[in-house]
C-alpha cells in the first residue's frame, strides 16, 4: 500500500497518522474500524466482482467508500497494518453454526497482530458483532469488552474426530493447537495458528458470494458500531438501531428513496439502485 493510499484510509477512519504501531494505536484503528467502514455484503446481490487482492480491496474500502465481509474487510485492515509498520498474519477461520457444527474449510479470516511494545492481539473487524477492540492473543481467561465477554481458548476435536494441530507438540516447537473463539460462553469460530496468504481465501469467498446454502446469498445486510457503542444495521428494508444498553428501536423503509437515502447518510455508501437478494428463499 503506498503512502497515499494510507493516509486516504486513515482519512476515512478520521485517524492521524501515528508514529509507533503500539497496542493504542491498533485499539484506535480497530474501533475507528468498526465505526467508519460497514460490515455489508451489498456486492453479492449487486452483481458486482470481489477480489481478494490488496489493491482491489483498498480501491473497494478507501476509493469507493464502501465496506464487504470478513476477506475484505481484515483484507484491507491488514494492509493498513502492515503499512503502519505492524506485524500482521492471516489466519483461517471456521464459523459455527447449528448445532455447533463448523463451517466450510477458509470460512472466515481475521488477523494475528504483533506491536512494537511486544503485545499480540487477535484483530477482527470483518465479523460483523464481535468484539470493539482487539483481544489478546496468548490470553487464556476472559476478556471484557463492549461487544461482550470473549474467551480464546486451545480446540477440542470436530465433529470428525479431528483435532487441529496439537498444544503438546507445540510446545516441543510442533504444531500449535486450533483456538476457540468464544463469546458470552457461546464458540463463534475456531481459527487455525498457521499463517495464510490473501489467495488462499479465494474458493471461501467465492462459495459464500455463489452458492444457495451461503446465509450471504440469502439475504442483505450493512451494520457497523456507532459512536455510542451500539450499533445500526440494514437488513433488507429493515433499519435496527440497537443502543449501547441494549435498548433496540426497528423500522421497516417503505421506499426505495429512503433505503438508498439510509445507505447514503448512515453507512457513507452512495448506490443508484437498491440492492435485491439473490438467493431468496433458496437453501441447499
Amino acid at each position: 500500500m503506498h503512502p497515499t493510499q494510507v493516509d486516504a484510509y486513515l482519512r476515512r477512519l478520521g485517524v492521524q497518522h501515528p508514529a509507533w504501531p503500539t497496542v493504542e494505536v491498533l485499539r484506535e484503528l480497530h474501533l475507528r474500524h468498526l465505526q467508519t467502514v460497514p460490515f455489508e455484503n451489498l456486492s453479492v446481490h449487486l452483481g458486482e466482482e470481489i477480489v481478494l487482492e490488496e489493491e482491489r480491496l483498498v480501491e473497494k474500502v478507501v476509493d469507493a467508500g464502501r465496506g464487504g465481509f470478513c476477506y475484505e474487510l481484515n483484507g484491507a485492515f491488514a494492509g493498513l497494518l502492515a503499512a503502519l509498520g505492524f506485524d500482521v498474519t492471516l489466519l483461517a477461520g471456521r464459523v459455527y453454526g447449528d448445532e455447533g457444527r463448523l463451517g466450510i474449510p477458509y470460512d472466515h479470516l481475521a488477523l494475528r497482530v504483533r506491536t512494537v511494545d511486544g503485545g499480540e492481539w487477535l484483530a477482527d473487524v470483518g465479523f460483523g458483532a464481535h468484539s470493539h477492540y482487539p483481544l489478546a492473543f496468548g490470553a487464556r481467561h476472559e476478556q471484557e469488552d463492549p461487544g461482550g465477554t470473549f474467551r480464546i481458548v486451545e480446540a477440542g476435536p470436530d465433529a470428525a474426530g479431528v483435532r487441529g494441530g496439537d498444544g503438546a507438540m507445540a510446545k516441543g516447537g510442533g504444531e500449535a493447537a486450533d483456538l476457540d473463539v468464544v463469546v458470552g460462553g457461546r464458540s463463534q469460530y475456531r481459527l487455525e495458528v498457521r499463517p495464510r496468504v490473501l489467495g488462499d481465501f479465494v474458493a471461501g469467498a467465492w462459495w459464500h458470494s455463489t452458492s444457495p446454502a451461503s446465509h450471504f446469498t440469502q439475504s442483505l445486510v450493512c451494520s457497523r458500531v456507532t459512536e455510542h457503542g451500539g450499533r445500526i444495521t440494514l437488513s433488507g428494508r429493515v433499519l435496527k438501531v440497537t443502543g449501547a444498553d441494549g435498548a433496540r428501536e426497528e423500522r421497516e423503509l417503505g421506499t426505495d428513496e429512503e433505503v438508498l437515502e439510509v445507505y447514503r447518510e448512515r453507512f457513507g455508501i452512495a448506490l443508484d439502485r437498491v440492492p435485491l437478494v439473490r438467493n431468496a428463499g433458496r437453501v441447499g
